[in-house]
C-alpha cells in the first residue's frame, strides 16, 4: 500500500478553554496510508494538522533550555546563572560568546524549527485533500500554517542568516531535487522574501483576533501576520514598510498594568498579538522546563538565565517594569510567596519574573506563556521607523505612550539621534526576557560596545563580541556533515 509521511495525532479529550491555554496534546507518529487520510476528512481532523504545529512550541527543544541559552543568556540582559560549576551543558560558552559549530543549543534550535516547518508543510500538503472539511476552515488553517512557518523561518534567519528553504514535503524516496532543497542554504534575502510571501498570503485570509471565539484567541490572526511583517521589515531596515504594516495592526491597545500581562490574568489580553500558551494542569501541556530552568534556585528551579546587573542599571528610577521583570532575593511576589535571602554572596540574586508560575511553581510544565508579539512593540517599531524616515516629531508621542504606562514622564530626547537611542533603550526595558535583546543589539550595530560594557564578576572586562562572526550563530556541524559540500559554515566558525 502506498504511504506518505504526515503527522498523526493522539488527541486528548481536552479542548481550548476560555484562556485558550489547553492546546490538544498531540504526538507525532511515523506514517499512515493514503487511505487513512479519510479518518481525518472532517473539520475536527483538519484542525489536528495545525494543532500539531502550535504544540511544537511547547517542546523542550523549541522554546525551553536551548532557546533560552541561545537567545537570552547570550545577551547583555542575562548572565548564565545557576552555580559556577553547573554549566548547563553549554550555557557557560554561550554566556562567554565562545561557542562553536558543535554547540548543542544552536543545533537543537536549528533542528526544532525545521521539525516545526515540516509540520507546517505536512499540513499545507494534506489540508487541500480533505474535501469533507469546511472550505473556509481549511483556508484559515492553511493561513495559520503559513504564519507559523514564517515565524520559524524568521527565527532561523535571525540566528543563522541564510538557511535552506524547505517549502514542501519531500518525496519518498528522496529525489535529488528535494535533497538539494533540504541541504542547500539560500541567502538571507531569499529567506526574508519567502517569509514575506507566507505572511502576505496569511494576512489576506486570517481573521482578526476579535473574530475568534474566546477558546481560540491564541491562534494566529491578521494582526499577528501584519505585526510580524512589520518586524521582518524592521530587521531589513525597510522603514516605510514597517510603518505601513504597523498601521494595519488594529484592534489592540496598551494594557494599563504592565506586570499583570505576565500573569495568568493577562494571557491573550488586549495588548497580546501572538503568544505561546502553556498550561500546568495534567494532562494538558506547558512549555517543557521553561519556568523550572529559570526558577529560583534551591526553591523551585535551576536558576539559569539570571537578569544581569547591566539590565538592572538600564531602568530609570520609578520604572514599574523593573519589579515586574526581575525577581529579587528578599522580596515578596504578587501572590505572597517570599523569596528568601540565602547569603550575602549568593550567586543567584535575581531571576526572570516573566517565566514565573504562581499556580504550578515547581512543575516541569507550567501555565507561563511566552509573549512574542505585543502591541507595545508595534508602537516602538513604528516609532523607530518614523524616526529613521526623518519624522521624529511623530515618533516621540509613540515612545511616550510606552513610557507613560511604565510610570515615567516624557522622553527628554528631541533630535533624531537622541530619539533613536531612546527607542533602543526603551525596547530593552520594555521587552526584556522576550527574546529580542541579542538580535536588537546585532541589527542596530550596538553589540560590540554593549558587550564590552557588560561587566560582571565572571567577566570583569566585559565580553568580546567579534564583529563579522558573532552576528550569527554557527550552522550545526551535524547539518554540514549531511550537506556534504552543498552548504558552508558561517564566517568565523570552523566546520
Amino acid at each position: 500500500m502506498k504511504k506518505i509521511y504526515i503527522s498523526i495525532f493522539v488527541l486528548s479529550a481536552l479542548t481550548f478553554t476560555g484562556c485558550a491555554d489547553d492546546y490538544l496534546d498531540v504526538k507525532q507518529t511515523e506514517t499512515i496510508s493514503t487511505d487513512d487520510i479519510e479518518l481525518f476528512n472532517n473539520d475536527s481532523g483538519a484542525k489536528t494538522f495545525v494543532t500539531s504545529i502550535y504544540s511544537k512550541f511547547l517542546d523542550w527543544d523549541m522554546s525551553s533550555f536551548g532557546w533560552i541559552g541561545l537567545a537570552s543568556i547570550t545577551s547583555d540582559d542575562a548572565d548564565k546563572g545557576s552555580t559556577p560549576s553547573d554549566t548547563g551543558t553549554d550555557k557557560d560558552v554561550l554566556d562567554a560568546l565562545t561557542y562553536n559549530a558543535s554547540n548543542p543549543s544552536a543545533e537543537s534550535t536549528f533542528n526544532a524549527n525545521y521539525d516545526g516547518i515540516n509540520r507546517c508543510n505536512q499540513a499545507l500538503a494534506i489540508l487541500p485533500k480533505l474535501d469533507k472539511a469546511d472550505p473556509a476552515l481549511k483556508e484559515r488553517l492553511m493561513a495559520e500554517a503559513k504564519f507559523l512557518r514564517a515565524f520559524m523561518y524568521f527565527t532561523l534567519v535571525k540566528c543563522y542568516g541564510g538557511v535552506p528553504i524547505v517549502d514542501h514535503v519531500s518525496s519518498i524516496p528522496l529525489s535529488a531535487e528535494d535533497k538539494a532543497m533540504q541541504l542547500t542554504r539560500k541567502t538571507a534575502a531569499e529567506v526574508y522574501a519567502f517569509i514575506e510571501k507566507d505572511l502576505t498570503e496569511a494576512a489576506a485570509v486570517l481573521p482578526n483576533k476579535s473574530e475568534y471565539a474566546d477558546a481560540e484567541k491564541a491562534r494566529a490572526s491578521k494582526g499577528a501576520a501584519y505585526a510580524l511583517l512589520a518586524k521582518v521589515s524592521l530587521y531589513q531596515k525597510k522603514w516605510q514598510d514597517v510603518v505601513d504594516n504597523c498601521n494595519l495592526v488594529t484592534g489592540y491597545s496598551i494594557s494599563p498594568d504592565y506586570a499583570k500581562m505576565f500573569r495568568l490574568e493577562g494571557e491573550n489580553d488586549g495588548e497580546s498579538i501572538f503568544e505561546i500558551n502553556g498550561n500546568g494542569a495534567v494532562p494538558t501541556r506547558g512549555i517543557q522546563g521553561y519556568s523550572n530552568t529559570q526558577g529560583v534556585r534551591d526553591a523551585w528551579g535551576w536558576g539559569f538565565n539570571q537578569p544581569s546587573q547591566s539590565l538592572v542599571n538600564a531602568y530609570e528610577a520609578g520604572d514599574v517594569r523593573k519589579e515586574a521583570t526581575i525577581i529579587f532575593r528578599g522580596t515578596t511576589l504578587y501572590d505572597g510567596r517570599v523569596i528568601p535571602v540565602v547569603s550575602a554572596d549568593d550567586p543567584n540574586p535575581r531571576y526572570n519574573y516573566k517565566a514565573y508560575s504562581s499556580a504550578y511553581t515547581s512543575a516541569w510544565e507550567t501555565d507561563a506563556n511566552i509573549k512574542y508579539l505585543r502591541y507595545a512593540e508595534v508602537l516602538l517599531m513604528k516609532a523607530e521607523a518614523l524616526n529613521e524616515l526623518g519624522q521624529t516629531s511623530e515618533a516621540i508621542p509613540l515612545l511616550n505612550q510606552i513610557r507613560h504606562r511604565a510610570g515615567l514622564g516624557d522622553t527628554p530626547a528631541t533630535s533624531q539621534s537622541a530619539v533613536r537611542t531612546a527607542i533602543w533603550k526603551e525596547r530593552r526595558v520594555e521587552l526584556a526576557f522576550e527574546f529580542d535583546r541579542f538580535f536588537d543589539l546585532v541589527r542596530t550595530g550596538q553589540a560590540k560596545a554593549a558587550f564590552e560594557a557588560d561587566k560582571s564578576d565572571i567577566f570583569p572586562n566585559g565580553r568580546v563580541f567579534t564583529e563579522g562572526k558573532n552576528e550569527l550563530f554557527p550552522i550545526p556541524a551535524s547539518f554540514l556533515l549531511q550537506a556534504n559540500g552543498l552548504s558552508q559554515q558561517n564566517p568565523g566558525y570552523p566546520n
